[in-house]
C-alpha cells in the first residue's frame, strides 16, 4: 500500500486510501448525504489540484458514504453564512467551488464515479466531470440550482450534459430540475452500469485493473487526447492530437514491456516511471 503524501492524511471530510497506484476517495459526511460544505469544496479542490503533479496515482475512485453521493451545496452551511457579500467575493466563492470540475479534467488520471443515491447540484457535477460513471438502482441526479433560486448552468453542467445527451434533453432536464433515474441516465450513456450498491466497489476495481494494463503515459495521453477530441474543431484536428500520442506513448520505456505482456498473456510490469 503507498503512503499518503501531499494532505492525504489530514483531510476532515475526505477519507482517502492509496492502493495499487489507484485513490479511493471518499466524502465522507453522511449525516449530511455528502453536501458540500466549505470544508469538503476545500478538500476536494486541493486533491484534485494537487493529482496533476503525481505519479503515485494513476487511477481516482470517488464516492460517497452512506445513501448518497452527494446532495449537492450545503444550504444550511450557506444560510447560517449569509449577508452583505459583494459581487466579487462572492465570484471568488463560486470559482472555489468551480475550480473543482476544472481540476478533474485537467488532472491526467481517469476518474471513476461511484455514484449511489442523490447526485444533486453539485454532486451532480462531479458525477458529470468523471470519466466513467457507474450508478446504483437508487440514482437520482439533477441540476438542483434551478430549483432553489439559481439557474441550472453551474459547476461546468452546462458543458458536461449536453455533450453526453444532446441540446434537447439536457434543455429539458435543466430548465425543470427533474432528477434522472439511474434507466434513464443508462439509456442516454450518462453511466456505464447500473449495478447493486454492494457491487460498486468490485465493479470499480474491475475497471481499474483494466486501466492499469496501460503504461502510465498510454493511460494519461488517452484522457487528454479524449478530453481534447470533445471540444476538436474536426476530424483532422482530432487525428493530429491521437498521431502525436501513439508516437510519444510508442517511444515511451514501457511500450515493449506492454507488448511482451500482451504476447505471453500476463500482466505487464512496468518500470519507466516518472519522478
Amino acid at each position: 500500500m503507498t503512503a499518503p503524501t501531499n494532505n492525504d492524511a489530514s483531510y476532515e471530510h475526505l477519507d482517502i486510501r492509496l492502493e495499487n497506484q489507484t485513490a479511493w476517495v471518499t466524502m465522507n459526511r453522511p449525516d449530511s448525504l455528502n453536501a458540500l460544505n466549505r470544508k469538503l469544496v476545500e478538500e476536494l479542490r486541493d486533491f484534485f489540484v494537487g493529482l496533476y503533479w503525481r505519479r503515485d496515482v494513476r487511477v481516482v475512485v470517488l464516492r460517497g458514504a452512506g445513501k448518497a453521493f452527494c446532495a449537492g451545496l450545503d444550504l444550511k452551511e450557506r444560510s447560517n453564512s449569509e449577508g452583505g457579500r459583494s459581487i466579487g467575493a462572492g465570484l471568488t466563492a463560486q470559482r472555489r467551488i468551480s475550480e473543482i470540475v476544472i481540476a478533474m479534467r485537467r488532472c491526467p488520471q481517469p476518474i471513476i464515479a461511484c455514484v449511489d443515491g442523490a447526485a444533486a447540484g453539485g454532486g451532480f457535477a462531479l458525477m458529470l466531470a468523471s470519466d466513467v460513471r457507474v450508478c446504483t438502482p437508487r440514482l437520482k441526479a439533477n441540476a438542483a440550482f434551478i430549483r432553489i433560486g439559481l439557474t441550472a448552468c453551474d459547476i461546468g453542467v452546462s458543458y458536461f450534459l449536453p455533450r453526453m445527451v444532446g441540446s434537447s434533453v439536457a434543455a429539458e432536464y435543466m430548465l425543470t430540475g427533474r432528477f434522472f433515474t439511474a434507466q434513464r441516465a443508462y439509456e442516454l450513456g450518462m453511466v456505464s452500469q447500473i449495478v447493486e450498491a454492494e457491487e460498486l466497489e468490485p465493479v470499480a476495481q474491475a475497471l481499474v485493473d483494466d486501466m492499469l494494463h496501460a503504461t502510465p503515459l498510454g493511460l494519461r495521453l488517452t484522457k487528454e487526447c479524449l478530453n481534447h477530441a470533445i471540444d476538436a474543431q474536426g476530424l483532422e484536428a482530432a487525428i493530429a492530437m491521437e498521431d502525436r500520442n501513439q508516437i510519444l506513448a510508442s517511444s515511451d520505456g514501457d511500450f515493449q514491456e506492454g507488448v511482451r505482456a500482451f504476447l505471453e498473456k500476463r500482466r505487464p510490469v512496468y518500470e519507466n516511471r516518472e519522478s
